[in-house]
């Protein structure tokens, strides 16, 4: 009998503050879910955006998201957080593959001088771009959470826990 050389899984990992996770987030999540065996989701700490909603929230609900999109694809989507250089929490989870969403053109200018800056750190891992769909590019968390601070319907942007969640801290900092 001839043993077969082990297929290599590919991992990508598709990092964000996610403050909140956005039908655009969702969107890409599950166009990069479709390339790989696993696909890590990154909810960075990174306290210098000033995030509205603790790390773990954010976690919550990019996890609340995600069983349709896993029915839809059969991936193995997992979701951590990191509090390091990208390229570390992509080898840490045994990635290979950074997927980026790309909105509008200062996305790329932004996000390509990133991917050189990743690729000197660790030539071993490739950044993927997917160009956000039609229905979705103008979507951000920012203007997100500007519309729902001024009371706007952002059902459209969000899921509804999304938008509880988000929709209960704003009223919190409101007082």
């Amino acid at each position: 009998m001839i043993a077969r050389p082990a297929v290599a899984r590919r991992v990508g990992f598709y990092a964000g503050t996610f403050d909140p996770v956005t039908t655009g987030h969702l969107d890409v999540i599950e166009r990069a879910a479709r390339l790989v065996d696993r696909l890590v989701i990154g909810v960075a700490y990174n306290p210098g955006k000033n995030p509205l909603m603790p790390v773990d929230e954010r976690m919550l609900c990019v996890e609340e998201a995600l069983p349709s999109i896993r029915q839809r694809t059969g991936s193995d989507i997992v979701v951590v957080s990191f509090h390091s250089l990208l390229v570390e929490a992509v080898r840490a989870n045994g990635a290979t593959l950074i997927f980026r969403g790309l909105r509008v053109l200062s996305d790329f200018d932004y996000e390509i001088q990133m991917s050189g800056v990743n690729r000197r750190l660790d030539g071993g891992i490739e950044t993927v771009f997917l160009m956000a769909s039609e229905r979705t590019q103008f979507i951000s968390s920012r203007l997100v959470k500007e519309i729902a601070s001024y009371k706007g319907d952002i059902s459209e942007f969000v899921t509804p826990a999304t938008q509880a969640r988000l929709l209960a801290r704003l009223a919190m900092r409101a007082g």
